[in-house]
């Protein structure tokens, strides 16, 4: 049975077969629901915890002070 993924941005989840795979250099491998969300993180380097339509809207980052 196929499994969804989470968007690496949004935060959203979308079903296997659609969204984009990309791969950093390390071997991290990120999931993107839309070509939106991959070049708000990637290209123009934003932070989803302020943009309000994503799921991390206002959250805080655990571990740093």
């Amino acid at each position: 049975m196929p499994r969804s993924h989470v968007c690496a941005f949004c935060g959203h989840e979308f079903p296997h077969g659609q969204g984009i795979m990309y791969v950093k250099t390390d071997g991290t491998i990120l999931w993107y629901c839309s070509s939106k969300c991959k070049k708000n993180s990637l290209k123009l380097k934003r932070d989803s915890r302020k943009l309000k339509w994503t799921a991390y809207y206002g959250k805080k980052e655990r571990g740093k002070g």
